[in-house]
């Protein structure tokens, strides 16, 4: 995809250990006072030292004003749709419209297991994300029943809402060219993270997720891209993302310019509270106005 010329905007990353409940909101509002758009959440129910994701962007939609809330991403198996929806409406509603719902179909089947959750093949997980993002859509909707016969999910008679205080946006963690393919079809976003896609097979992604959209009718450039970045600043290193800000700044800027991601969620490999700082201060301002030089002389 090339550069949309849409505004950089970043995200923090939040790990929602339960040993320091108050600690994680005022890592927040930290983060919030220091420019950060959004705020991403990992979802794993199962691990037994963390906060219930959606039990925290709760507490933060009371706990903020500015700042953008989502799950990075949801786990599907786990949460069903309408409950889903009713969640992701609530949190919305709490929060003035700051919600957006990151989606994944699921990993670590085990774990998913163990808690009383499917075990779905590759092709089942794609189809119950189709389906998830259809019924999502029909509980957000003004409908004044809902009725949703699929292979995963059923819902017969649902009386619809709340409704949210905006359109949620669907942000869908995806890395196989069948999940890309229907992000394109269907999703608002794209949420992969480097650890998993590295910056290399970037290009090819949004590839198929442009292929797709055209091929819908949909205005590829409508479509968010959004990734979870991991590393450290700071002297030395040399890969990526490891090393001073300017390497930051030197190693980000054909993401947007060349390969159109418009939003990075950071997760600090180390000492979060000064990483957090430094990247407000010397990486976010200087990635945006090298986008704006690169964009003004295009």
């Amino acid at each position: 995809m090339p550069d949309a010329g849409l505004p950089v905007r970043f995200g923090w990353f939040l790990v929602p250990e339960a040993a320091d409940p108050r600690g994680l909101v005022a890592d927040v509002r930290q983060a919030e006072r220091a420019g950060f758009d959004l705020i991403g959440i990992q979802d794993h129910p199962y691990q037994r030292r963390y906060l219930d994701t959606f039990s925290l962007l709760a507490a933060l939609a009371t706990a903020t004003e500015r700042v953008g809330l989502f799950p990075d991403v949801a786990s599907l198996p786990l949460r069903h749709p309408a409950m889903l929806a009713k969640a992701a409406s609530s949190i919305d509603l709490l929060s003035g419209g700051r919600f957006e719902l990151g989606l994944g179909a699921g990993s670590l089947w085990d774990a998913i297991a163990a808690m009383g959750g499917p075990r779905r093949s590759p092709g089942e997980a794609l189809e119950a994300v189709e389906e998830a993002i259809g019924l999502l859509r029909l509980l957000w909707s003004d409908a004044r029943s809902a009725r949703f016969e699929g292979r995963h999910y059923r819902v017969v008679g649902l009386k619809p809402g709340p409704p949210p205080a905006h359109p949620i946006g669907i942000w869908v963690g995806g890395y196989g060219p069948r999940m890309q393919t229907l992000i394109g079809r269907l999703a608002d976003g794209w949420v992969p993270s480097s650890s998993y896609l590295p910056p290399e097979r970037l290009p090819a992604a949004q590839a198929r997720i442009d292929a797709a959209a055209a091929a819908a009718g949909r205005d590829p450039a409508a479509i968010r891209r959004l990734y979870n970045i991991s590393g450290r600043i700071g002297p030395g290193g040399g890969g990526f993302l490891d090393g001073p800000p300017g390497q930051w700044v030197e190693q980000l800027l054909p993401l947007v310019v060349e390969t159109g991601m418009d939003t990075f969620v950071v997760w600090p490999s180390e000492s979060p509270a000064s990483q957090l700082q430094v990247f407000a201060a010397e990486v976010a301002p200087a990635l945006r106005e090298a986008v704006a030089a690169h964009r003004g002389r295009a």
